[in-house]
């Protein structure tokens, strides 16, 4: 799993809004803000968390370690 802050950090790299990053990932822009509001791991279906992952990583964002 990913965590808010790595999150941010990726989408501040990519130099992404949260509604880029929202259409990108098929996740509405509510829960991506939600999810960033947080440092840890958001609370959250494993796979919504995998489809923003998924999209940072096609975007070229490398995700290593684990939180």
């Amino acid at each position: 799993m990913i965590t808010g802050a790595q999150i941010r950090s990726a989408r501040a790299a990519l130099a992404w809004s949260a509604e880029e990053l929202a259409t990108r990932s098929g996740v509405g822009l509510r829960t991506i803000q939600r999810f960033e509001l947080v440092d840890d791991v958001p609370p959250s279906r494993s796979s919504t968390l995998l489809d923003v992952k998924a999209a940072l990583e096609a975007a070229g964002i490398e995700f290593i370690g684990s939180p």
